[in-house]
C-alpha cells in the first residue's frame, strides 16, 4: 500500500488555443510511489469541459431510446461517423453542481421528450490521459412511445435521429460492438446492472 493522496505540483500553464474548445500547456511534477520526484514533464491537455449524460429508459415497455448523430471525431476510414449514443451535453456555467438541470435540458433539446424522473448513476473520466472531461451520468424515466424523429439545435448544428429498442435489443447492440462511444457503453453497462431495481423505482 501507498500512501494517499501522493503529490503533485503544476509549475505552468499556458493557454495555447481558445475556441469551440480549448487546449493548454501544463508543465509538471507528480510523487512517484517510491517517494521520487517524476518530471517535471509537460502535456498538450484539451480542455474539453465537463458533460453530464443520460440513459432515457421507458419501465414500461422496458425500452431504452437511443439517438444517433453526426461525430467529426469518428471520421476515419472503416468506420460509420453517425454514431448511436445516449443523450448528453455539455455543462453551462448556469449549471455547475447541478448536472441534473444539464440531462433535462438535453434531453428536451435532443430527443424532444421530457424526462419525468432521474437518478444519478456515477462519474468518470473520459480519457484522463490527454483531456479533462469529466462526466455526470444518470439513468432517465421518459415514454419511448414518443422516440421518433429527428431534433437538436440548428444553431449547434445538430440533427439528431431519435429511436427507441428493446432493453434485450441494448444489451445486444452493446454486445456486438454497434455501441462504440463510452458514454453510451457505460450507461447501457450500469442499467444492465441495475436494471430491475431501476425499473421496480421508476414504477412506483
Amino acid at each position: 500500500m501507498h500512501k494517499s493522496p501522493l503529490k503533485y505540483e503544476i509549475h505552468n500553464k499556458k493557454t495555447l488555443y481558445k475556441g469551440f474548445f480549448g487546449m493548454d500547456m501544463y508543465t509538471l511534477s507528480y510523487e512517484g510511489y517510491d517517494g521520487t520526484t517524476i518530471g517535471p514533464m509537460s502535456r498538450e491537455i484539451f480542455e474539453r469541459g465537463d458533460a453530464a449524460a443520460l440513459v432515457p429508459f421507458d419501465p414500461v415497455r422496458d425500452e431504452v431510446v437511443f439517438i444517433e448523430q453526426f461525430r467529426p471525431g469518428a471520421v476515419r476510414e472503416g468506420q460509420n461517423p453517425w454514431l448511436t449514443e445516449v443523450v448528453a451535453g455539455i455543462v453551462d456555467k448556469n449549471e455547475l453542481g447541478n448536472t441534473l438541470n444539464t440531462v433535462l435540458r438535453e434531453t428536451t433539446e435532443e430527443t424532444g421528450m421530457i424526462c419525468e424522473k432521474a437518478r444519478f448513476a456515477t462519474r468518470f473520466f473520459t480519457s484522463p490521459g490527454g483531456c479533462t472531461e469529466l462526466i455526470d451520468l444518470y439513468v432517465g424515466k421518459v415514454d419511448a412511445s414518443k422516440a421518433t424523429g429527428v431534433h437538436g439545435l440548428l444553431s449547434e448544428n445538430e440533427n439528431i435521429r431519435v429511436f427507441s429498442v428493446k432493453f434485450a435489443e441494448a444489451l445486444r447492440m452493446l454486445e456486438s460492438g454497434r455501441l462504440c462511444n463510452a458514454i453510451v457503453i457505460v450507461g447501457i453497462q450500469y442499467l444492465a446492472l441495475h436494471h430491475d431495481e431501476i425499473r421496480a423505482e421508476f414504477l412506483k
